[in-house]
């Protein structure tokens, strides 16, 4: 039996958070939402999900590995490939294929230099009532605090809120103002807990009290272009 490459070791490590369908994500998503716009949309299981759901969408990937974005291209539409970073100056390539009704950012700004930035102008590119659903890991999750009182360190790690190639943290107060700076009203917030030693149903259950802010490992917000 052969070795397993580095390479292959490390998408291996990524593929649950990154080669997802993320149907908690695509909840989220309008159902008369047609063209779509998919940041970071890795080998765009999610796009081709939301094409599924509907044939008519037509789905266009942004994405920063070349591996990823050529499998991308078997199912969306059109796929740049290109760091994010830099899509303030590449937004004219996009602007052509716009306007869009939904911009999607699942797990990819917290690897960004300016998120910000890159938001705003992605959702620009937004028509007027248009959404922008994002994913952020919540860095106010209870193993961050552990993390940093009991060991006085920062974990890195393949993948999750202590992601090695984070390069920016957001609580769920960050989160909205990572909204509000792209002129998005937020209308909707959903956690997704992550117990660890605690069982689901307990995540749950405290996440009906102050301490899901402490417990959702994860917040998907919405905000509406108006």
């Amino acid at each position: 039996m052969s070795a397993v490459s580095a390479p292959e070791e490390r998408r291996a490590a990524k593929v649950g958070g990154y080669e997802s369908s993320r149907g908690d994500v695509r909840a989220f998503v309008p159902e008369g939402a047609r063209r779509i716009l998919d940041l970071g949309c890795s080998s765009g299981a999610l796009g081709a999900a939301l094409k599924l759901q509907r044939p008519d969408r037509y789905v266009v990937g942004v994405e920063f590995d070349a591996d990823y974005a050529r499998e991308a291209e078997v199912s969306l539409d059109r796929v740049f490939t290109m760091d994010l970073d830099d899509l303030p100056a590449q937004l004219e390539l996009l602007a052509e294929l716009g306007p869009f009704d939904c911009v999607i950012a699942a797990d990819v700004l917290e690897h960004l230099r300016d998120p910000w930035r890159v938001l705003a102008c992605a959702t620009s590119l937004l028509e007027a009532g248009g959404v922008a659903i994002v994913s952020l890991p919540n860095a106010r999750h209870w193993t961050v605090i552990r993390a940093l009182l009991w060991h006085g360190s920062w974990p890195r790690r393949a993948a999750g809120i202590f992601d090695g190639t984070h390069l920016r943290w957001f609580t769920l107060r960050d989160a909205r103002e990572l909204l509000e700076s792209a002129d998005l009203v937020t209308t909707a917030v959903s956690r997704r807990y992550w117990g660890g030693r605690l069982s689901d149903w307990r995540a749950r259950l405290f996440g009906a009290t102050p301490l899901r802010e402490f417990l959702a490992y994860q917040h998907i917000l919405v905000g509406r272009r108006v």
